[in-house]
C-alpha cells in the first residue's frame, strides 16, 4: 500500500525505539538541573556579580566541549558507542548526586557548582558524539530524517517538561530535589542501551579511514579535514555558532524573573521553558513538512533571522506574557534551522566520519550558546541584562547576513 510516509516510522524500529523513550526522561532531568544550577548560582552569587556569576557557568560548561570534542569524535568512531555512552552516563548520574549532596550540606559558594558542571560538560562531550553517531545505526536511512525529527521533538518535549518542573521543584522541594531527580534520570538511558539487540555500535571503515578502534591525531585530522572541505557542513556550522553565541540570554534568566519581573521560581520556570513551548509546536509541525519543504538553505536561513527578531523583541519589552511569546518563538525558529542543519549534517556524511563530525559540530552547536551565556553575562555586567539581550539579538541578524552571502551553496540548498 503506498502512501505518504508515517510521521512516527522511526518508532517502529525497536532499537531507536528504547533510546528515544530514555533519553526523554534523561533530558528532561538534565534540563531539569541546567535550570537549577542558574537558579542555585543566581541566590548564592557575590553581591553585585550575579550576570557575571552566571555567565561563568557557560564558560566552565563551554571548556571542557572545546578541549575534548576531537578526542571525543574520534572515541565515538574507534569504539563501541554504546559501551561509551553507557559509561558517560553512569559519570553524569554520579556528578548530579554528589552535587545533590553538597547543596545538602548547605553549599554557600558557586566555586563547588562550577566543578561539577565542567566535569559533567567533559562526560557529555563524549556522550554527544557516541548518540548522535549510534542514531544512524538504530534506523534505515529511509527513517533517518524522521529519526532526526522525532529526536528533535523528544528534546524539545524534555526541555518544556525539565525547566516547568525544576519551578515547582525546587519552590517546594529545594535545589538538591532537581539535582537527586536528574541522578536517576539517567538510569532510563543506561538500561535502554542494554535492552538493545543487533546493533552495530562502531562507525565502518573506509579505503584511507582510520582503522576502528584506534585513537590518533590522524584520524582527528581525519574529521577535519572533512568538515572543513565541505561548504554545507562548514556553513551551518558557522551559522549555529554565531546565531547562539549572540542570543544566548538563557543565563540572565533569573535575573529578569528576579529583578525586572519579580516573578518568583515559578515565573522562571516557564519563562526558561518557553523556548522549549515553541519548539515543540515547530517540531510537531516538522514531522510532517520536513520530506516536503524543497527550498531547505533559505527556510534555514530565514529560520535563523527570525531567532534574531525574537530575541531583540524580548529584551526590549517589560511584559512578562510578550517575553513569553518571544522567547517561545526564538525556540519555533530554532527548531527549523535544527532540523535542516542536522539532517544536512547526517545525510552529508559517511558512518565512519559521524562521531568525528559530532565532535566538531559540539564545539560550535555547544560552544556557541556557553560563550554565548559568558558574552551575555560581562555586557549585562556593564550595560545591564536588557541592552545585553537587545544587541545579542542584532549581532544574530548580522551573523546571518555574513553566512548567506558568503555561502552560495547554503542558499541554493534543496531537498
Amino acid at each position: 500500500m503506498s502512501g505518504r510516509p508515517s510521521p512516527f516510522a522511526a518508532l517502529r524500529h525497536r532499537n531507536f525505539r528504547l533510546l528515544w523513550i530514555g533519553q526523554l526522561v534523561s533530558v528532561s532531568g538534565s534540563m531539569m538541573q541546567s535550570a537549577a544550577i542558574l537558579w542555585h548560582v543566581a541566590l548564592i552569587a557575590p553581591p553585585g556579580h550575579k550576570a557575571l556569576a552566571l555567565g561563568l557557568v557557560g564558560l566552565v560548561r563551554v571548556l571542557p566541549i572545546v578541549g575534548f570534542s576531537l578526542v571525543s569524535g574520534v572515541v565515538a568512531d574507534a569504539f563501541d558507542r554504546r559501551r561509551v555512552m553507557v559509561l558517560t552516563q553512569s559519570l553524569m548520574a554520579a556528578l548530579a548526586a554528589a552535587l545533590a549532596v553538597l547543596t545538602m550540606r548547605g553549599l554557600q559558594s558557586p566555586w563547588p557548582i562550577y566543578a561539577v558542571a565542567a566535569l559533567s560538560s567533559a562526560a557529555g562531550a563524549f556522550d554527544g558524539p557516541a548518540r548522535h553517531a549510534l542514531i544512524p545505526n538504530l534506523v534505515p536511512r529511509k527513517h533517518l530524517a524522521n529519526a532526526i525529527s522525532l529526536n528533535t521533538i523528544m528534546f524539545q518535549v524534555a526541555a518544556v517538561a525539565g525547566p516547568s518542573a525544576a519551578g515547582l521543584v525546587v519552590a517546594t522541594g529545594g535545589v538538591a530535589a532537581a539535582y537527586w531527580i536528574n541522578a536517576a534520570s539517567f538510569l532510563f538511558v543506561i538500561g535502554a542501551l542494554l535492552m538493545m539487540r543487533d546493533v552495530r555500535g562502531r562507525g565502518g571503515a573506509s579505503t584511507g579511514a582510520a582503522v576502528p578502534g584506534t585513537v590518533s591525531i590522524g584520524a582527528a585530522l581525519e574529521g577535519l579535514r572533512f568538515v572543513f572541505s565541505q561548504p554545507l557542513i562548514r556553513s551551518s556550522m558557522l551559522l549555529d555558532f554565531f546565531a547562539t553565541f549572540f542570543s544566548s540570554a538563557t543565563a540572565l534568566l533569573p535575573i529578569f524573573a528576579q529583578d525586572i519581573l519579580g516573578v518568583g521560581a515559578h515565573g522562571y520556570g516557564w519563562l526558561y521553558a518557553a523556548p522549549s513551548i515553541g519548539a515543540l509546536v515547530a517540531s510537531a509541525a516538522m514531522l510532517r513538512l520536513v520530506d516536503r519543504i524543497d527550498r531547505r538553505g533559505l527556510v534555514l536561513l530565514w529560520a535563523v533571522a527570525g531567532y534574531g527578531l525574537a530575541t531583540v523583541a524580548f529584551g526590549a519589552s517589560r511584559s512578562f506574557w510578550v517575553m513569553f511569546v518571544s522567547l517561545a518563538l526564538t525556540g519555533l525558529t530554532d527548531t527549523v534551522s535544527m532540523v535542516f542543519r542536522n539532517v544536512i549534517r547526517q545525510l552529508e556524511t559517511p558512518d565512519h566520519l559521524r562521531g568525528r563530525m559530532t565532535g566538531i559540530n559540539m564545539v560550535f552547536f555547544m560552544g556557541g550558546p556557553q560563550l554565548g551565556e559568558l558574552e551575555a553575562g560581562l555586557v549585562a555586567n556593564w550595560w545591564g541584562a536588557p541592552f545585553s539581550v537587545v544587541s545579542g539579538g542584532i549581532g544574530c541578524l548580522i551573523a546571518t547576513a555574513w553566512v548567506a552571502v558568503r555561502t552560495p551553496a547554503l542558499r541554493e540548498y534543496r531537498r
